[in-house]
């Protein structure tokens, strides 16, 4: 977050404060009495200094990160209010322009680029209410396959374009907050909960990740509170939320006297495989036998995608190992295929005959 409205501190580091100016913002946002009153100012991101202290902390964090498996995505840090791009509800911005705002933030984006080369950065769908180049970054985002995220989409109708209409490799995070148990919380109309509104949102935009949260309320117990009450559409979530791939079906074939496989691939997930599908037929010894991707995104959340993989004269398909692997930004990831029928400890599922005669 490059500024936090929530904290009575600046957001920019101590050793920055007093090279880097502060403007005041202008307008009025009346929070009300539960939140901090704080003056709020913006620095001045363009600011030679602000700059390279930010192209060093991005250096620092990728040194260790970049490309850990531990770290799904990085979040691309945008201007404003926790980084989300905006300074709803004050006008304008603290740069002397709006071209110069653009160019800052575009600059800000190609270095986190430069840095995140093995690992998604998530840039957020916001409208660019605070004219700071926005759309630009959603753009640069989508064509160099890193991904989208948003906050709060029931009031955002663009942002809920931009995520449905996102294309297929491309990952959505959608955050919503839910409800606790507390009747006034729960807003129930017409036997609906607002969390189960929520949860159905999400789907409907095929989201990837959901973000659990409360507003300014944030305790695990909250969630596990709402779960016990009311676990039906959070099961029915977990159970759809992201991709899940499988091999719906497969069929033995021969041509010019190699042995083959067709392999039918379907998704039962709400979103599309963020990246690119690699599968691989291969020997119980680990002897690689064919090896190859599918288009990215595929398969889709309908449909069959199906592939061919030949063999080597002699071949037989009984005791196969199909695995699956997700490539993203190079990296691949293991994947456990999303089927009824047993599979072997890394996820692999080993070809047998599943239809009784």
């Amino acid at each position: 977050m490059l500024e936090n409205p929530d904290h009575p501190e600046p957001g920019m580091p101590a050793f920055l404060i007093g090279k880097v100016p502060y403007v005041k913002l202008r307008g009025e946002w009346n929070r009300g009495p539960s939140h901090i009153r704080k003056d709020y100012s913006m620095p001045r991101y363009d600011h030679p200094d602000y700059q390279a202290a930010f192209r060093e902390v991005n250096a620092l964090l990728a040194a260790e990160l970049n490309g850990n498996p531990l770290v799904e995505y990085m979040d691309t840090m945008m201007y404003g209010f926790w980084g989300e791009g905006h300074t709803w509800p004050f006008d304008g911005n603290p740069f002397p322009d709006n071209r110069i705002a653009e160019e800052t933030f575009v600059a800000m984006f190609e270095a986190q680029r430069e840095a995140w080369t093995r690992t998604p950065l998530v840039t957020n769908t916001q409208p660019d209410w605070s004219m700071v180049g926005n759309a630009e970054l959603l753009d640069r985002s989508i064509r160099t396959h890193n991904w989208l995220r948003t906050d709060t989409i029931f009031i955002e109708n663009e942002q809920i374009e931009a995520l449905s209409n996102r294309p297929p490799w491309v990952a959505a995070i959608s955050e919503v907050g839910m409800t606790t148990v507390d009747p006034k919380s729960l807003r129930i109309a017409e036997g609906v909960t607002y969390t189960e509104n929520v949860i159905q949102h999400v789907i409907d935009i095929g989201a990837n990740y959901w973000s659990l949260w409360h507003w300014h309320n944030i305790d695990a117990r909250n969630i596990l509170g709402y779960y016990e009450k009311y676990p039906e559409h959070i099961d029915q979530m977990a159970r759809r939320i992201g991709y899940r791939v499988r091999p719906s079906w497969i069929w033995q074939t021969e041509k010019d006297g190699y042995p083959g496989l067709i392999v039918g691939f379907v998704n039962d997930g709400i979103a599309c495989v963020p990246g690119i599908l690699r599968v691989t037929v291969s020997s119980n010894d680990g002897h690689v036998y064919a090896s190859g991707c599918l288009d990215p995104g595929y398969p889709m959340t309908r449909g069959v995608r199906q592939a061919m993989f030949m063999l080597p004269k002699g071949t037989g398909w009984k005791g196969l190992k199909l695995k699956a692997e997700l490539e993203i930004k190079g990296v691949r990831h293991p994947v456990r295929w999303a089927c009824h029928q047993a599979l072997d400890e890394d996820g692999s599922l080993t070809l047998r005959p599943n239809l009784a005669s």
